[in-house]
Formats: structure tokens, C-alpha cells, sequence
């Protein structure tokens, strides 16, 4: 395997040598902070580097087509659903399915399930997709899903919801109208949808909530493996291990939330209240089960913060743009522009935390480690 892990008699080493190029061509002897051993995802330490280019470039047209296209697989299967179809398609399927009770169950129940199937399914296609970039921590595999799929749910959820139609079809529409009338057409959308987020932080946030108290899925796994497959105590232990948090999926869940909370704030405040009790009742379950339930998988040292204060900057951005275009629908033209720095002064602040704050999550300080070394 042409990857290493060197260990130093001193910090100051360690950090000269994982901060600094080693030789003159950049793409040899690459050397970085190693994450810590239960964080190793020892696939990826051996991708040569351009086949590491190559392989993050096809992921990410794959992730663009995926998030943009999202909704013609589940078209179709859906479409499968009319029974019409099914006829034309399954000939001989006929007699049975022109029984009342089948043809309740696949018109009622069959859209439902495959929209659900796929969703569940989602979150594993983009964890594959990140294990595929090349990423040698889980951590970093955990950061990269968590990315992905918020911007599939800001794509898909939240503009699919406040623009009729499918992700490609907004694409389409953004491209082929002038670029000052996107924010004025989002926001005239934005109101009449109200009642929409609030179901949907309701059935989702609320009940998803509910569903991480109760843990039923581990339950029913727990007593499957314990009646087939556990022969010995260790066995059973293993049955027993809760997991850890899964960061890649939950994280960008409830910065959905967050976002939702900031573009109602002022739109239709009647939201907040739904969102206020999500996160009351989800700091409340998630530390009890972060403290008292799950295994800690790794540390990375916080790295996670960086990408999640850059989306919670991005919701900022997004709720400031699109006010400013539900107000040019009010006529309100002096409030429109008396509004236009605040995105601008959200972005230098977002710069001025990321040049001030971000280098203390990803370098070392020489002077602190000759300190350290020299004591």
C-alpha cells in the first residue's frame, strides 16, 4: 500500500511535515493530519492522485444528475402504479388485479412505499458516492454525505415544494428567465406554502423525533439477531451495540429546519412555533441520546463545524435573497433596497469567521508546538 502513518518525537515535527509540500511535484509524497485510528476508512488510503481527480469529477456530475433528476425514477415507478399500466405492461396480471381490494392497495399504497424506498435509499447512494471520492476518514465521509444531501434537500424539498415541479424543470425555468426576477418569483411562491412546511415539520420533525426516543428499528433488529443468530455472550453484545448518531443525514435534516425557520420568520411567523418545539424537543433527545445511547464511532476535533456553520450561512443568504424578492412583489421599493447590504455584510462576515476561525480546525501552530517541544 503506498500510504504511511509517521508518528513524530515532536509536535513541532509532526506539523512541519503534514503542513508543508515535500517535494517539488505536487502530486507525490502528498502528506496531511492523519485522523485518529477508529476514524481510518483504509479503502481509500492507497487512490493515486489523478485518479483521485478523475474519480471526484465523475462523482460530481453523477451528484448533479442525481439531485436534478431525482424524481424521474420515482416517476416512473410511481406511473406503474396505474393499474392502465400495469395492464398494458403485465398482460396477464389482469384478473388479479381488477379485484377490489389489490387495486385499492396499489393506487393507495404503491406511490407512497416507492417514494419512501427511494428516499431511505438516498442516504446510501450518497455515502457510496463520497466512499468513492476518495475520502480516507470517516469523518470526512460523514462531512461529504452531510453536504450532498442537504443540497438535495434544499433542491428537492424546499424549492421543489415552493416551485411546482421537478428540480430539473426550476432549473430550466431559472435559466430562461432574467437572473433579477429568480428571487421575485420564489418569493411570491413562498408564502402559499406555509401550510406545507408546517405539515412537513410536523410529520417529518416531529414524528422523527418521536421515532429516535422509541429506536424501534434497533429493537426489531436486536431480538432478530438474538433469537437467530447470537450463540455466545459476545455475540450478544454485539446484537446490543447501539451504533453512533448518523451526522451524514441527521445534521442536514435540521438545518433544513433552521432554514425553513429563517425564510417564515418574517413571511408567515406562524411557523416558528413548530419549529421552536422541534429543536426544544430535539436538543432535548438527541444529547440524552448522544450522552446515554450511542457509541462515540470517532473524534474528529470539530471538524464538522466549518461545513456547518458555511450551510447556516448559506440558509442566512438564501432567507435575505428571498425576502428581498417577496418584497419587490409588495411594491415596496424602499425597504427592498434599504435591505440589499444585508446579504452582502452576511457574506464578509461568513469570510471574515472563515479566514479568522477555520485555520484552528485544520492547521497547527508552529509556535505552539516549539513551545510544547522545547518544555
Amino acid at each position: 500500500m503506498p500510504a504511511a502513518f509517521v508518528s513524530f518525537k515532536s509536535q513541532w515535527g509532526a506539523a512541519v511535515c503534514a503542513q508543508t509540500q515535500q517535494t517539488s511535484n505536487p502530486t507525490v509524497w502528498l502528506t496531511e493530519w492523519a485522523p485518529e485510528p477508529r476514524d481510518v476508512y483504509w479503502p481509500n488510503l492507497a487512490i493515486p492522485f489523478v485518479e483521485l481527480s478523475v474519480r471526484r469529477l465523475i462523482i460530481a456530475v453523477a451528484l448533479f444528475f442525481l439531485t436534478f433528476f431525482f424524481m424521474i425514477p420515482i416517476a416512473f415507478v410511481q406511473s406503474l402504479a396505474n393499474l392502465d399500466e400495469i395492464e398494458r405492461l403485465l398482460p396477464f396480471l389482469k384478473p388479479i388485479i381488477e379485484r377490489n381490494s389489490l387495486k385499492s392497495v396499489i393506487q393507495g399504497f404503491l406511490p407512497g412505499i416507492a417514494l419512501k424506498i427511494f428516499l431511505i435509499l438516498l442516504p446510501m447512494f450518497l455515502m457510496t458516492m463520497s466512499k468513492m471520492e476518495g475520502h480516507i476518514s470517516i469523518s470526512g465521509l460523514d462531512r461529504r454525505t452531510a453536504s450532498t444531501y442537504f443540497m438535495f434537500l434544499f433542491v428537492n424539498v424546499f424549492l421543489g415544494s415552493v416551485i411546482t415541479g421537478t428540480a430539473f424543470q426550476q432549473l430550466d425555468t431559472f435559466i430562461h428567465q432574467p437572473a433579477n426576477k429568480i428571487p421575485e418569483t420564489v418569493g411570491e411562491s413562498i408564502p402559499m406554502k406555509a401550510t406545507f412546511f408546517i405539515t412537513y415539520v410536523m410529520v417529518d420533525g416531529w414524528a422523527g423525533i418521536a421515532a429516535e426516543v422509541l429506536r424501534l428499528k434497533p429493537l426489531v433488529m436486536f431480538h432478530i439477531k438474538n433469537t437467530f443468530l447470537v450463540r455466545t455472550e459476545q455475540d450478544r453484545q454485539q446484537a446490543m451495540d447501539p451504533g453512533s448518531l448518523d451526522f451524514g443525514t441527521t445534521e442536514p435534516r435540521i438545518q433544513l429546519y433552521f432554514l425553513l425557520g429563517l425564510v417564515y420568520a418574517v413571511v408567515t411567523p406562524i411557523l416558528l412555533p413548530f419549529i421552536i418545539v422541534f429543536f426544544s424537543l430535539a436538543y432535548l433527545v438527541f444529547r440524552h441520546q448522544i450522552i446515554n445511547v450511542y457509541n462515540q464511532q470517532y473524534e474528529s476535533g470539530a471538524l464538522f463545524w466549518p461545513d456547518v456553520q458555511t450551510r447556516l450561512i448559506a440558509a442566512l443568504i438564501v432567507s435575505q435573497i428571498l425576502l428581498l424578492g417577496l418584497l419587490s412583489t409588495q411594491e415596496a421599493e424602499k425597504s427592498t433596497v434599504a435591505l440589499l447590504p444585508l446579504p452582502v455584510l452576511t457574506i464578509w462576515f461568513h469570510y471574515v469567521c472563515k479566514g479568522r476561525f477555520e485555520p484552528a480546525y485544520v492547521k497547527f501552530p508552529l509556535q505552539v508546538g516549539l513551545k510544547l517541544t522545547l518544555h
